[in-house]
C-alpha cells in the first residue's frame, strides 16, 4: 500500500524500450509498433466522431481503445518489472503512460493486493492532452472528457489484476478543475457501475460495423475462395500464380512437375491439386524416393511378387496400385534409380506395371504428381535422369516460390501454424508481438515453411499462456535481423543504439584500462576545448545541461577561464 507521494522507480528500465528505426518507418515499444502522432490530429478525429456518431457513440469507441492499449502495457509491465515488487510493477502503466505523452501521472494513493483481488488506486492527472483538445473544439464541459485515457486506465488495471477494474474521471480539466482525478476499484464496488460499464460494451453502431466486416470478409472469401483449400494457405501474387497453374491442372489428367525449395510445401500442392480434381474421393500415396535404398524403389513403387527376392515371403501390392484411381505423388524423383526411372515411363505412357518378380501386366489409373528441388535438366545431361522420363514429366511444370519471396504468405501462415500449436500442447497464446511478426517477415527462411513451422512451435512452447510469442523465443540471437535502431536517452535526447563507432568506443576504452572518472574528465576536457570555452555549446556536445556541465567542472575541479558566449 502506499499514499501521498509515491516516489516513480527510474523509468531507464522503460525508456531502452523506445526504439526508433527510420530505415524501417517504425517506432516500437519493446515488440509493440507505436505512432508518433500529432495531438491536434487525433483531436480532429475526436472532434469528427463526436459530430458524425454523437457523443455518446464517441464516448464508447475512445474508451474501448484506451482500453484495449492498456491491455496491451499491462502485458508488458508485468515483464519487464516482474511482481516482487507489485506495485513497482503497477505504476510501470502510468510511467508509460507519461512517456507516451498522453498526460503527467501523480499517484495519490495505490492499495493493491493481487491475490486477494484487492485494488483502490487514486491518481492526479496534468497536462491531459484529451482535455485540453476537448476544451479546444467544444469549450468548457459537464461531464469529464478523457475518455480514451480513462479506458487505458480501467483496461491496464483490469488486464494487471486479472479482474474488472473500473476507473472514474472524478473531476476534469475540461470541466473547469486546475487538474483531472481518477479513482479506479473493482467494478462491483462501484454503486453506480451500471452507468460506466455500456462505455466498455460494443454498441449497436460497433455491432453494425462489425456485420459490416463480416459482410466484406464473406465476399472476400467468395471471391478469393479459389486461393484456399485444406492446409495450404497464402495471399501473395507469387503463390496465387502457382495455385492458379494447380487449379487449372486439376480437372485435367496432365502429369505435373513441382519444383522448388525443400520446404516450401511441394507436398501440400500436390494434395491441394487432388482435391481439387475428380479423383479427391480416390487414394493419395505419397513416396519419397530419396528416403528408399535405391534397391526397394522399384518394390515399393511397382510391388513385389511371393518369392521374387530374399526376405519376399508374401506378394505386396506397390504404390501405384495402392493409388489406383487417384494420385501417386512422387517426391524427390531426381533421387530415383535409372532402372526404376524406365518402368515409370512405361507406366506413365502405357498405364501398365509389373510386379517385381512377376511377369502379369497390371493395369493402373493413375494421376502422377513428381517434385523436386533439383534441377532435372542438369541431371539429364549428366547422365543421372533419363531424358524421355523428364520430358514426359515436364508437360506441365509448376515452381513453388520460396518463403522469403513470399512475405504476403508469412503472417496468415504464422498464424496458422499458431492455432495448430496451441491446440496441440494445450496453450493458448493470443498472437505475435508486432515486431516478431516484422523480423519474420525480414528473415531469409531457408528452410521455408518447414522451418517457419519449426520457429512456431518453439514459439508456442516458449511462451506464457494467454501472452504473445516475443521475438526472443523465435530467434535466440538477431544478427542482421533488424534495422539500425536509435533509443531514448535519459535526457531525452535520441541516440544510436549499437553502432559500429560505439562499440568501437567501448572496445577501446575497456582495453584502456582507463577509471570511469578519467573518460570523464577527458571528455569534459574535450568538449569545452572543442567549443573553445563556450560552456553552453560544450554542454550541448555531451548531450546534458549548461548546469550539469559546471557541476561536473567544479566536482573535477576543473575551471574554464573562457567567457560562456
Amino acid at each position: 500500500m502506499t499514499d501521498r507521494g509515491y516516489p516513480y522507480p527510474q523509468d531507464t528500465d522503460l525508456r531502452k524500450l523506445v526504439r526508433f528505426s527510420a530505415e524501417d518507418g517504425a517506432i516500437w515499444l519493446a515488440e509493440d509498433r507505436m505512432l508518433l502522432l500529432h495531438a491536434a490530429a487525433l483531436g480532429g478525429l475526436r472532434k469528427e466522431l463526436i459530430n458524425s456518431i454523437g457523443i455518446d457513440q464517441a464516448r464508447r469507441i475512445l474508451t474501448r481503445t484506451g482500453f484495449a492499449s492498456g491491455i496491451r502495457d499491462a502485458e508488458l509491465a508485468k515483464k519487464i518489472r516482474g511482481l516482487h515488487n507489485a506495485v513497482d510493477a503497477f505504476v510501470v502503466g502510468p510511467q508509460l503512460h507519461m512517456l507516451e505523452g498522453n498526460v503527467r501521472v501523480t499517484p495519490v494513493k495505490i492499495d493493491m493486493d493481487i491475490p486477494a483481488g484487492r485494488f483502490f488506486g487514486e491518481f492526479r492527472w496534468e497536462n491531459s492532452w484529451e482535455a485540453e483538445a476537448h476544451l479546444k473544439e467544444f469549450g468548457p464541459q459537464a461531464d469529464p472528457a478523457c475518455w480514451m485515457l480513462i479506458g487505458y486506465a480501467s483496461g491496464y488495471a483490469t488486464a494487471f489484476m486479472g479482474r474488472f477494474v473500473l476507473f472514474k474521471e472524478m473531476v476534469c480539466v475540461a470541466c473547469g478543475s486546475p487538474d483531472c482525478r481518477i479513482v479506479g476499484k473493482p467494478v462491483e464496488e462501484w454503486p453506480d457501475a451500471a452507468q460506466y460499464t455500456p462505455y466498455y460494451e460494443s454498441d449497436s453502431i460497433v455491432s453494425r460495423l462489425l456485420e459490416l466486416r463480416t459482410e466484406v470478409d464473406t465476399l472476400r472469401s467468395s471471391l478469393t475462395e479459389q486461393y484456399r483449400v485444406d492446409n495450404l494457405i497464402g495471399e501473395s501474387p507469387a503463390f496465387r500464380n502457382a495455385f492458379e497453374l494447380v487449379a487449372k491442372a486439376a480437372k485435367t489428367n496432365v502429369s505435373v512437375l513441382l519444383s522448388g525449395e525443400t520446404g516450401v510445401g511441394k507436398e501440400r500442392f500436390a494434395r491441394a491439386l487432388h482435391q481439387l480434381s475428380d479423383r479427391n474421393q480416390q487414394p493419395f500415396v505419397a513416396i519419397n524416393c530419396a528416403a528408399l535404398p535405391a534397391e526397394l524403389v522399384e518394390s515399393e513403387l511397382f510391388g513385389v511378387e511371393k518369392g521374387a527376392f530374399t526376405g519376399a515371403n508374401v506378394s505386396r501390392a506397390g504404390k501405384f496400385e495402392r493409388a489406383d484411381g487417384g494420385t501417386l505423388f512422387l517426391d524427390e524423383i531426381g533421387d530415383m534409380p535409372l532402372p526404376a526411372q524406365a518402368k515409370l515411363l512405361r507406366a506413365l505412357q502405357e498405364g501398365e506395371i509389373e510386379r517385381l518378380g512377376g511377369d502379369k501386366v497390371c493395369k493402373v489409373n493413375v494421376r502422377v504428381v513428381a517434385a523436386t528441388n533439383a534441377d532435372l535438366q542438369e541431371a539429364v545431361k549428366l547422365g543421372k535422369f533419363r531424358s524421355d522420363l523428364f520430358y514426359r514429366l515436364n508437360v506441365y511444370p509448376i515452381h513453388i516460390p520460396p518463403l522469403r519471396d513470399r512475405p504476403l504468405d508469412i503472417p496468415p501462415l504464422a498464424m496458422a501454424l499458431l492455432k495448430k500449436f496451441s491446440a496441440l500442447h494445450g496453450k493458448r497464446i493470443s498472437g505475435l508481438t508486432d515486431k516478431a511478426l516484422q523480423v519474420l517477415k525480414r528473415y531469409s527462411w531457408p528452410g521455408n515453411i518447414r522451418e517457419l513451422e519449426n520457429m512456431i512451435e518453439r514459439g508456442v512452447i516458449l511462451a506464457t499462456s494467454d501472452g504473445q510469442i516475443q521475438l526472443e523465443t523465435l530467434f535466440p540471437t538477431l544478427d542482421n535481423l533488424q534495422a539500425p535502431e536509435a533509443g531514448i536517452a535519459t535526457n531525452g535526447h535520441i541516440e544510436e543504439k549499437g553502432s559500429p563507432g560505439t562499440a568501437q568506443f567501448c572496445d577501446a576504452f575497456f582495453a584502456s584500462g582507463l577509471s570511469f572518472e578519467s573518460v570523464e574528465d577527458m571528455l569534459l576536457h574535450e568538449s569545452v576545448s572543442r567549443s573553445k570555452g563556450n560552456l553552453a555549446q560544450a554542454a550541448r556536445l555531451l548531450g546534458i545541461t549548461r548546469p550539469q556541465l559546471s557541476y561536473r567542472l567544479k566536482r573535477g575541479e576543473f575551471s574554464s577561464t573562457s567567457e560562456d558566449l
